[in-house]
């Protein structure tokens, strides 16, 4: 008996969406405009976006000078947002308002395609051209709905997109720092304040800027110093005439008072220069030893030239036996040599003499058959 329900039930299931794939394709192939927006309302309605866009789709030549149009249009967009597809919706978005830009439903479209240009866009690390026009694009909705109810989305958005471009910028300046191409670096980061002066970076931007100065002219020739480290004294105060009471400050304080120096200026310091002054001076300081210091001192010196001079004897001591063991070893290899060339001169006469005297006996053999 439950046998039987399972394979009704499974067979009820079967026919429902069978029947449900028929009505979906049975709508594709009807050319009433009317039951086909109802079907593809319905399959809108259900969350099937992805069903209802197409059916949306192949309505919008269908229903060209109706007054379905602006809905079949509006729906088929909306259909692919709620899908996912943000760059087919931002298109379909886009044609909408270009045709009904009166619609009632245009703000909405409006904002629902920066939403897909939102969606469109990548983090700061990645090209910022998406970015760039979803901002313009925003910049218009704003300005010609200053009243929307989507505006603080909007001016959130934003801020955002500007704090991702200002870090974009940012960061690329800040490469070349880390690379030690110091010269790069400042100008780097001294292009990214002129072309945005408001950068959200604009601390660090500066304080990378003195930095890239100071570590440039510490680098360079003697002959290009001077000059370069009196254009860390303008980056510094320029750093410090914004951010006078930041941590960053007192490594640059350090900075500024070599920098003067080496160049000769002479000039009021302030109680952050000159605390800066007092702990170089302290730390370049050489403390004066008491006699008791001293004569430990010499004390360690005449124990570590007593320990490096038996070190020496011991080398010497070694390099002597291995020099003995060389000779003795170069030694024999020479008397075996010699016994081996005394053989092979010995073997070398023997056969000599074998051929001298088979030599005489073919002489001898010879003159005794002449004779005959």
């Amino acid at each position: 008996m439950r046998n039987i329900k399972a394979i009704a039930i499974l067979l009820l299931t079967v026919a429902s969406l069978s029947g449900c794939k028929s009505y979906y394709e049975s709508l594709f192939r009807t050319q009433d405009l009317e039951e086909r927006f109802r079907g593809a309302m319905y399959f809108y309605d259900k969350g099937k976006f992805r069903k209802a866009a197409s059916l949306f789709e192949s309505m919008v030549f269908l229903s060209q000078g109706t007054d379905k149009e602006d809905s079949v249009q509006f729906y088929n967009a909306m259909s692919n947002y709620r899908y996912g597809d943000y760059i087919t919706a931002e298109q379909n978005f886009n044609k909408f308002l270009e045709v009904f830009p009166r619609s009632p439903m245009s703000e909405e479209a409006k904002f629902l395609r920066i939403k897909c240009l939102y969606e469109g866009t990548y983090r700061w690390e990645l090209d910022q051209v998406p970015t760039q026009k979803a901002m313009a694009t925003i910049a218009e909705f704003m300005y010609d709905n200053p009243r929307s109810e989507y505006y603080e989305v909007c001016k959130a958005m934003m801020d955002e997109f500007g704090e991702r471009l200002d870090r974009k910028s940012y960061e690329s300046a800040k490469l070349y720092y880390t690379m030690k191409d110091y010269k790069s670096s400042h100008y780097a980061f001294k292009t990214v304040l002129r072309d945005n002066s408001d950068n959200r970076y604009r601390e660090e931007i500066l304080y990378y800027t003195a930095l890239s100065s100071y570590k440039y002219a510490f680098n360079s020739i003697r002959e290009k110093q001077k000059e370069r480290y009196m254009t860390f004294i303008d980056d510094y105060y320029n750093f410090v005439g914004e951010y006078p009471n930041v941590s960053e400050r007192r490594e640059l304080d350090q900075m500024f008072v070599k920098a003067q120096k080496y160049v000769g200026l002479k000039g009021g310091l302030d109680s952050a220069q000159v605390a800066a002054a007092a702990e170089l001076a302290k730390a370049e300081a050489v403390t004066p030893r008491s006699s008791k210091n001293i004569r430990a001192d010499r004390k360690n010196t005449r124990k570590a030239i007593k320990e490096a001079k038996k070190a020496v004897k011991e080398a010497e001591s070694r390099s002597a036996v291995a020099r003995k063991v060389n000779e003795e070893t170069s030694g024999t290899q020479k008397q075996n040599e010699r016994r081996k060339a005394r053989k092979e001169r010995e073997e070398a006469l023997k056969i000599y003499e074998q051929a001298k005297a088979k030599a005489k006996e073919e002489k001898e053999k010879n003159q005794e058959d002449n004779k005959k």
